[in-house]
């Protein structure tokens, strides 16, 4: 896919522009152009679709992205040393790639970006999980995007899919799973990446539900799970003791054992029991 899109090599880029990966901030460049194209194409179908993109690097990504038929993509590039390549895409494809040069946590992202969206990134290391968190709570669902296909570490990936009774199970599992479809799409080896991380890698899809999976307050099922997890280890009666007067005959209420520990209550469970708390 080197030559597909008239653009050199990936390994070329970063010796032209003198792109090493910075440590501080979260990279790991993805060099192999038919994995970046896999994974844009693990995002499903980009062609009626704005496609947001954080920390794309040299772009590999971002040309799989245009390549595969994105409408447009943003991109949000911290690293000013990245800008002249991702210049060059931007000449390669008119008009279909706007770069933004910036902090993803800082910018008002959603003014860039047109309905309908899907949200593809290499994310860096350093704030994978934030981005995360920000994109599942917005002030109101469903969210701007239909979609989101993000690489992370792979024990955060599996946090995100993780099943109750399992070594990963926690918060980010429910809050992930409450309002969203998630699985794993695929898994990377540390040497797919310059310079190679420590551990292997996993691109996660989240398709975004019309409406959250059960019915409960937020706001009540995060202090809920916040308290349950915080203490994983001590059963329900005693992490949530302080959560409402009589709480074990509220566990009992919504066929919560008070001995059981919070990571063998389910998603429908800590919805319930969120609802009979407020």
């Amino acid at each position: 896919m080197g030559t597909i899109d008239g653009l050199p090599p990936l390994r070329d880029v970063i010796r032209t522009h003198e792109l090493v990966a910075r440590k501080q901030l979260g990279q790991n460049f993805l060099l192999d152009l038919n994995l970046t194209a896999k994974i844009a194409r693990s995002a499903g179908d980009l062609s009626g679709c704005d496609v947001l993109e954080v920390g794309p690097g040299p772009g590999g990504l971002t040309r799989g992205l245009l390549a595969e038929g994105a409408r447009r993509v943003v991109a949000v590039e911290k690293d000013a040393r990245c800008l002249p390549a991702l210049a060059e895409i931007a000449d390669a494809y008119p008009g279909r790639l706007t770069v933004l040069h910036g902090d993803a946590l800082e910018l008002d992202l959603a003014a860039h970006l047109t309905a309908p969206v899907k949200i593809v990134a290499n994310l860096p290391y350093n704030v994978g999980t934030e981005l995360l968190i920000r994109w599942l709570t917005p002030a109101a669902w469903p969210p701007l995007w239909s979609s989101l296909t993000l690489m992370f570490q792979k024990e955060v990936a599996e946090r995100i899919v993780a099943k109750p009774r399992t070594d990963h199970y926690g918060r980010l599992a429910l809050l992930a799973q409450y309002r969203c479809d998630a699985k794993i799409v695929m898994t990377l080896p540390p040497e797919a990446f310059t310079p190679a991380p420590k551990v292997h890698s996993a691109v996660v899809h989240l398709t975004a539900l019309p409406q959250p999976r059960f019915p409960c307050d937020f706001k009540v099922l995060q202090r809920i799970t916040a308290m349950a997890f915080n203490q994983r280890r001590k059963m329900v009666r005693a992490s949530l003791k302080g959560l409402a007067p009589g709480i074990e005959g509220i566990l009992e209420s919504v066929g919560i054992p008070p001995t059981a520990r919070a990571e063998e209550i389910g998603l429908e469970a800590f919805c319930a029991l969120a609802r009979a708390v407020a």
